[in-house]
């Protein structure tokens, strides 16, 4: 068992999550880099590293201080579109907590990264103090993705059940006081 370091990005962490989010796009949803979904991949600073209200977190394996997972959250709610209208009205930014690029290397899966670094997010989001949801979307067919959403929180839409619906996201709200 590895003794994972999680903490809040630095600039010297910026790389190596940089790399594994583009890894994980690549590999686990095979859509490699889409602009207009992933500027934040590119330049995670502006993103998460600029605002009070945003953070990455990262979790680093003290073998090699190589990132080994990440995971962010910003103040922007879901768009409409791609998103449906009614979620984009429920979770309106500068209100939501959106959970994004919860990601782990898959030899470093199954060891409860994932839910510590989730952990770590609600707590970061209920301190802000501003936030009255938190919302994530995620891609069922990814292995294991929406079983450890369902743990975690309750779907508020499943675009699998949307005859017009191009993906087939789920979408989540997750408790702030779990």
């Amino acid at each position: 068992m590895h003794d994972y370091s999680i903490r809040a990005a630095s600039p010297d962490d910026l790389d190596g999550a940089r790399a594994l989010m583009l890894d994980t796009v690549h590999r686990d949803f095979g859509t490699g880099y889409v602009p207009r979904w992933h500027a934040d991949i590119i330049d995670p600073a502006a993103a998460y590293l600029a605002s009070p209200r945003h953070t990455l977190l990262v979790a680093v394996d003290p073998r090699d201080n190589g990132v080994v997972a990440t995971a962010a959250l910003d103040s922007r709610g879901p768009a409409h579109p791609p998103n449906p209208r009614h979620l984009a009205e429920r979770y309106p930014s500068g209100e939501t907590a959106q959970l994004r690029r919860v990601y782990v290397r898959p030899e470093h899966r199954r060891r409860g990264l994932a839910r510590r670094l989730v952990e770590e997010l609600l707590a970061f989001a209920a301190a802000d103090g501003g936030y009255r949801a938190v919302y994530l979307h995620t891609d069922p067919q990814v292995p294991g993705a929406e079983g450890f959403w369902r743990s975690l929180g309750k779907i508020v839409h499943d675009e699998r059940d949307d005859t017009d619906a191009a993906f087939g996201v789920v979408h989540f709200e997750i408790p702030m006081d779990r």
